[in-house]
């Protein structure tokens, strides 16, 4: 048989698909309306289970699998669609509603930040790239930014959560799970790393170099070069810098940006080493209150999912039949809980939008747990 005589036997089969697809959401849509009259539940696992082995039982071994997969999706699709004819404001959307309404038009100018490391660090540079006029207070780690937002000593915070080489931060994840906070805009900084040393040190001579763990692996192909060199982990390359000022040594540097070369009076060896040219890293901004910006167009959630195959599938597959796009999808291990994961989404959806709305009134039924972080725009 000739390749299109088949292709017109798949169309043929597709226009029967098409029709009794709408015939489905048809009767599904009348499902919907019986169960908002008497007040039941979008979803019944049961149900859903019974229909499942039905279906695969009828399919056969060969097809088992695949009728699974297929009507896994048609009933996200069905229960998306019943969902947008019953939907129902949730606590949480009301919540962002005020926030939207709440919130000044214009970020503001002048603000108590907190950041982590000394002067002269990348998120000293990122803060000033979001606030025109901020008054920066410095902490020795992470947790001392999400603590200063927790009791009030700061009203935003500045922390890095991603690099364009390195990935994610992690330890700025972990904390995330464990405290409350929202983040209110975000902004891409890019960065370049440079060997800083005091006054008369020369490359052959150095014996230790200090920098916080992301900005060494971004100068992996760099650091590999060099002999006999020993590299030391600090929190932060600001204070990796001020650590070389203060030691005096010529046989120590640290990997810093070119402020610090300036501020604590050392010299740049070698500029730019990391080893990609759009070397970035993420920031971000939170806050104790719930803050939307207009414009804000990206979206931030924690979720934890049953420990069951296609859990993760079935969150996709209703963003995916919302038409949100997930621009970023990380798990991480939830403190104290054997083998159970925390799956992080920065999503990509106009907070006014429909499909947002949905979804915010959705997130109780899609997940065990579920953390809302907050909507903001991205500076650039």
């Amino acid at each position: 048989m000739e390749l299109n005589e088949l292709r017109n036997q798949i169309d043929n089969i597709d226009d029967e698909l098409v029709k009794l697809f709408g015939k489905r959401m048809e009767v599904a849509a009348q499902i919907a309306d019986y169960k908002k009259e008497n007040g039941l539940p979008i979803f019944v696992p049961s149900r859903e289970r019974e229909k499942l082995l039905d279906v695969s039982t009828k399919a056969g071994p060969d097809m088992d699998n695949y009728t699974r997969v297929l009507y896994s999706l048609l009933f996200e699709l069905s229960r998306s669609y019943q969902s947008k004819r019953n939907i129902k404001t949730s606590a949480l959307h009301e919540q962002i509603t005020e926030a939207i309404e709440s919130t000044p038009k214009l970020f503001p100018q002048n603000a108590m930040v907190a950041c982590q490391g000394v002067e002269g660090a990348y998120s000293q540079i990122a803060c000033e790239k979001m606030f025109k006029s901020p008054f920066i207070m410095y902490f020795k780690n992470f947790e001392g930014v999400f603590n200063a937002i927790d009791q009030g000593l700061c009203q935003y915070g500045i922390l890095p959560i991603e690099n364009s080489t390195a990935g994610s931060v992690k330890k700025v994840y972990d904390l995330m799970i464990k405290h409350n906070f929202s983040i209110v805009r975000t902004f891409r900084l890019k960065v370049d790393h440079n060997l800083l040393a005091n006054k008369g040190t020369k490359l052959e001579d150095i014996r230790e170099i200090y920098s916080h763990e992301q900005a060494i692996n971004q100068c992996a192909d760099f650091l590999a070069g060099l002999k006999n060199v020993k590299i030391i982990p600090v929190e932060n390359t600001a204070v990796a810098a001020k650590m070389v000022a203060d030691s005096k040594r010529t046989d120590v540097a640290a990997l810093s940006s070119r402020n610090c070369a300036e501020l604590y009076g050392l010299v740049c060896l070698c500029a730019s080493i990391q080893d990609k040219g759009n070397n970035r890293t993420r920031f971000i901004c939170i806050s104790k209150r719930m803050e939307i910006y207009p414009g804000s167009d990206k979206t931030s959630i924690m979720m934890v999912l049953n420990h069951k195959p296609g859990a993760l599938y079935k969150v996709l597959a209703r963003m995916y039949v919302l038409g949100i796009n997930v621009i970023k999808l990380e798990s991480r291990p939830i403190p104290d809980r054997d083998f159970e994961f925390m799956f992080y989404f920065d999503l990509e959806t106009s907070i006014y939008s429909e499909e947002f709305v949905q979804l915010m009134c959705e997130l109780d039924e899609l997940c065990e747990e579920f953390k809302y972080l907050g909507s903001y725009s991205e500076v650039v």
